[in-house]
């Protein structure tokens, strides 16, 4: 069950929370249509997942606490997601994630959500990133030939097969995120992990098939010729992957 005490109406231009918690295992989306949010304290329990809506710019949080294998989600935006903790205890398993969405054939793949990430006080064994590429769609896949008509059996001709169409091309990977972010000067180096990578690319669109040449049916003597099959069409080419997202890292 989720708990909240607000102190300013979610329309409000900046959002002022006193608490609020995520159950164990259950994922609750931030209910706020403001770009601004500010939360006193947030607790996210184990395997829970709190979502961040792409309208979201600007995250101020006091006291973060995230339980084992909790996450951050946050939405892809072309803008940049500005969250700032004044202390915060990651369990193990946890993660923020910002990563991209994967394209369609409607819609290109999307980058990683671009982050400035600050944590003035920070108890974590681990602290885990994911700001990745969205994959690339896969190329149209060609139509196949259709086949050709039937001749009769003692007289007209059967056609030709129609050759097949070539695949489409897949379309190209987003590119990873740019992650800005700010720890305090003793945290080991070592227990950053930060996953950049750009989507992969799309996978070419198979060709289509031959048709098949048209050919007498049900004839007992004579036959007219079978006509010739079309060719098949070409494989496309696979898309382009992602470029790899950028990681700025200072200390505090």
């Amino acid at each position: 069950m989720c708990k909240m005490m607000l102190l300013a109406l979610f329309v409000a231009p900046q959002v002022l929370a006193q608490s609020l918690e995520v159950a164990p295992h259950s994922m609750l989306r931030l209910p706020s249509k403001s770009a601004s949010v500010h939360l006193e304290q947030l607790r996210v329990a184990d395997s829970a997942t709190l979502l961040l809506p792409a309208s979201l710019t600007e995250l101020k949080i006091d006291d973060l606490h995230l339980g084992r294998e909790a996450r951050i989600a946050i939405a892809p935006a072309e803008s940049a997601l500005a969250i700032d903790v004044r202390r915060a205890v990651l369990g193990e398993g946890s993660e923020i994630s910002a990563p991209g969405a994967a394209g369609s054939y409607e819609r290109a793949a999307r980058s990683g959500r671009s982050l400035e990430l600050t944590l003035a006080e920070l108890d974590a064994e681990r602290l885990a990133i994911d700001a990745r590429g969205g994959a690339g769609a896969p190329g149209y896949v060609g139509l196949d030939g259709a086949n050709g008509q039937a001749g009769g059996c003692t007289w007209g001709q059967a056609s030709r097969g129609a050759n097949g169409d070539d695949g489409g091309n897949g379309h190209d990977g987003a590119p990873g995120g740019r992650i800005r972010l700010h720890v305090p000067r003793d945290f080991p180096e070592e227990r950053i992990v930060v996953r950049l990578d750009g989507g992969a690319p799309g996978k070419p669109g198979a060709a289509g098939k031959a048709g098949k040449g048209g050919a007498s049916k049900g004839c007992l003597v004579y036959r007219t010729d079978k006509g010739a099959n079309g060719r098949p069409g070409q494989e496309g080419q696979p898309g382009l992957a992602g470029a790899q997202g950028e990681l700025i890292l200072q200390r505090l």
